[in-house]
């Protein structure tokens, strides 16, 4: 919900059924091709399809590509719904190691080392990992890919709609691309639609498609969801600069008035900002006290300490992100003090 777009039934249109009660592999839902076409457009890709979600996108992936030979190398700091769908690889014969979050040198070592063994390396990464102050170095992993004869697959959730020409994403930066370059991602961070795009050559994506178990045996996104996708794709076209605009200005303020407060953040220029806490300050207390003064966080542990974490959108509001914080700075002052 980064751009705080939301999709009520009224400003969708009518529709005669959720679903055509056929998979997509017989007949795509009313809207699909066309929301697919606009995709691939603003992502810079050849072809795109729809899918229901990132869990039946990179189970699908996965599993097709695991027919030949493959050593999946997986960036430390890849989501856990593109790793589940890496486990059905593993379970088909797929070798698997993990390297730490943009070592881009350990990751060339490893893809070298497995296409000397006869296995096409397949790097798996996100288009961006919430907390972290920079970007996954994807250019050189998309490299690495071309000069091992292998594949890049990217979790481009957190971006899509965010980041990039128009919102594009990942395959919108300098580097990012090539035949053998998959992206897949939600709508629902950037756009508020909840369904999946997988993003690529129109090779690679029609032997995908051709091959989808999910689009054979499974129900495709309704046509909802579908239309509530165009709708997010229409708002983009026309003020989607202008939100991200004000995305970015709440996330410079949040960060300007954490640090005016005492705070540091974490998180770089994206917005989902991380505030660590004090040894003493048990992170689920504070999320809970917050809650009930309308602010919502996330309760998190870093190492030793615990952190909460903030979610901003460009919907919010600059008196929205002063209380929030000045709600923060109290509990921290009076609420909870450390126990003798």
């Amino acid at each position: 919900m980064y751009l705080g777009l939301r999709h009520p039934s009224a400003a969708l249109g009518g529709w005669p059924a959720l679903t055509l009660g056929r998979p997509a592999a017989l007949e795509e839902a009313p809207g699909a091709r066309q929301v697919a076409t606009a995709l691939a457009r603003l992502m810079g890709s050849e072809a795109a399809l729809l899918l229901p979600s990132t869990l039946h996108l990179f189970w699908d992936v996965f599993g097709a590509l695991a027919d030949q030979p493959l050593s999946l190398l997986v960036d430390g700091g890849a989501y856990p719904i593109a790793r589940w769908g890496a486990q059905r690889a593993v379970l088909q014969g797929a070798s698997i190691q993990e390297f730490p979050r943009g070592a881009v040198q350990v990751a060339g070592r490893l893809a070298r080392r497995a296409a000397q063994a006869g296995r096409r390396p397949l790097i798996l990464a996100d288009g961006y990992c919430p907390g972290a102050e920079t970007a996954p170095p994807l250019a050189a992993y998309a490299r690495i890919a071309a000069d091992c004869d292998g594949y890049l697959v990217l979790d481009d959730t957190q971006v899509l709609g965010v980041k990039g020409k128009s919102g594009g994403g990942s395959l919108r930066q300098p580097g990012v691309g090539g035949q053998r370059v998959l992206v897949g991602a939600s709508l629902a961070k950037g756009f508020g639609a909840p369904l999946a795009v997988l993003a690529g050559s129109a090779a690679l994506v029609g032997w995908l498609a051709s091959r989808s178990d999910v689009r054979r045996h499974c129900s495709p996104p309704s046509v909802a969801v579908i239309a509530a996708a165009g709708r997010a794709l229409a708002i983009n076209r026309t003020c989607g600069d202008r939100l991200r605009a004000r995305l970015w200005r709440n996330v410079a303020r949040f960060r300007a008035g954490a640090a005016l407060r005492g705070m540091a953040c974490k998180g770089g220029v994206f917005p989902v900002q991380t505030l660590p806490l004090p040894p003493w300050a048990a992170p689920v207390r504070m999320q809970a006290a917050l809650a009930e003064q309308g602010v919502h966080a996330v309760a998190q542990w870093t190492g030793r300490c615990g952190a909460l974490t903030f979610l901003l959108r460009a919907d919010h509001r600059p008196e929205q992100i002063a209380r929030a914080l000045d709600a923060l700075v109290t509990l921290l002052e009076n609420a909870y003090e450390p126990e003798i």
